[in-house]
């Protein structure tokens, strides 16, 4: 008889929610995976949260552990008690997690600590910067993993050069999975005349702490949007919004820049497919960008999707007003796209290594 395998499946935000839809999608494909989805809380905002999992046909969470507004340490040690309990119901077989955040490494901790074998896609990758709350993450995670997916040849490289090169796998990134099989709901939306944009816009994101926790690097990428020749469209994360509150920066938003509540995933591929040029510090719209074959400006120090820079489609500026103002200017698509990130296959490559891996364990 083949064996059937439980698989505690953890997310907390919206990236990871973006991956969990993808492969989850694999998973139910074969009936000898069963999946629990274990959502974390961690993103509570329903526009960041809730609404992603009826958009992308995302299993109900059977478990919401409502960790979200905490600090890091609070935040994974809530995770840590409430998760203990839900080990002890579920009795998984593997426990996954995804990418970089307290849940992801809170998750890790879970499964170490009582010896359920660990699967971290998304496994590898580095900013070389242990001030950056994720990359801390991304290093307790990968100490503790057992089956490791990496996205890219890059992040295989950083796993073997500290040693770690059994059970490793590049099998492209996840997420594109999603944009290689759903291309028409990007196509069919008319985003355009929805907000009124002319045919020259840039898309803008910035999230992250190291942008909105100082003044000076907010005002800086507000100041150099503003100074866009065209309009800018800003879907606007709860964290930077209250940031500009705080810092009293409202008079930086330009003329031009088309302030959104946080958006939809299909409505932000809509809108970033047809933007002339993207400006974010998010993860997820660098490899989204890229995909779409539209230029990027980095408004982080650095990247850890190394292949996009390479090929010449995404350029790092960091909070640099004059970097980001110039790269408007003179930032164009490149001439080389090799997709380099993924083919579309990853959930089932990903799938039939997690059968393979649990089999041998088994026998």
């Amino acid at each position: 008889m083949t064996n059937q395998y439980h698989i505690i499946t953890v997310v907390g935000a919206r990236p990871q929610f973006v991956k969990a839809a993808a492969l989850s999608r694999a998973f139910a494909r074969n009936e000898r995976i069963k999946e629990t989805i274990v959502h974390s809380g961690q993103h509570y905002d329903h526009n960041l949260s809730g609404g992603f999992f009826a958009e992308l046909e995302i299993p109900s969470p059977k478990y919401n552990l409502d960790i979200g507004s905490m600090s890091h340490n609070k935040m994974i040690g809530h995770f840590l008690i409430a998760f203990d309990d839900i080990i002890d119901d579920e009795h998984p077989d593997m426990i996954l997690v995804y990418g970089d955040t307290n849940t992801t490494s809170a998750a890790a901790i879970a499964a170490a600590k009582r010896n359920i074998p660990l699967v971290h896609v998304e496994a590898g990758l580095r900013e070389w910067d242990k001030t950056i709350p994720e990359e801390v993450n991304k290093l307790l995670t990968d100490s503790v993993t057992d089956l490791y997916f990496s996205p890219t040849q890059t992040g295989v490289d950083n796993l073997i050069k500290v040693g770690i090169s059994k059970n490793v796998y590049c099998t492209g990134d996840i997420s594109l999975d999603l944009l290689f099989s759903n291309t028409q709901y990007i196509v069919e939306s008319d985003i355009r005349s929805k907000y009124k944009l002319v045919d020259k816009y840039a898309f803008m994101t910035c999230h992250r702490d190291a942008n909105t926790s100082e003044k000076s690097k907010l005002a800086a990428i507000l100041s150099a949007a503003s100074q866009y020749d065209g309009q800018v469209v800003f879907p606007m994360h709860p964290r930077t919004k209250a940031a500009i509150t705080k810092y009293g920066l409202s008079d930086l938003i330009g003329e031009n820049m088309i302030i959104l509540e946080p958006l939809g995933f299909w409505e932000t591929q809509s809108l970033l497919r047809y933007a002339s040029i993207a400006i974010t510090d998010s993860g997820g719209i660098i490899k989204e960008a890229y995909f779409h074959k539209v230029p990027a400006i980095i408004i982080d120090k650095q990247t850890e999707w190394i292949e996009t820079i390479d090929e010449g489609w995404n350029v790092v500026a960091g909070p640099d007003e004059d970097k980001i103002v110039a790269l408007l200017h003179t930032h164009m698509p490149a001439k080389i796209h090799t997709n380099a990130l993924g083919d579309g296959n990853c959930g089932d490559r990903i799938t039939s290594i997690i059968l393979r891996y649990l089999d041998k364990r088994q026998a």
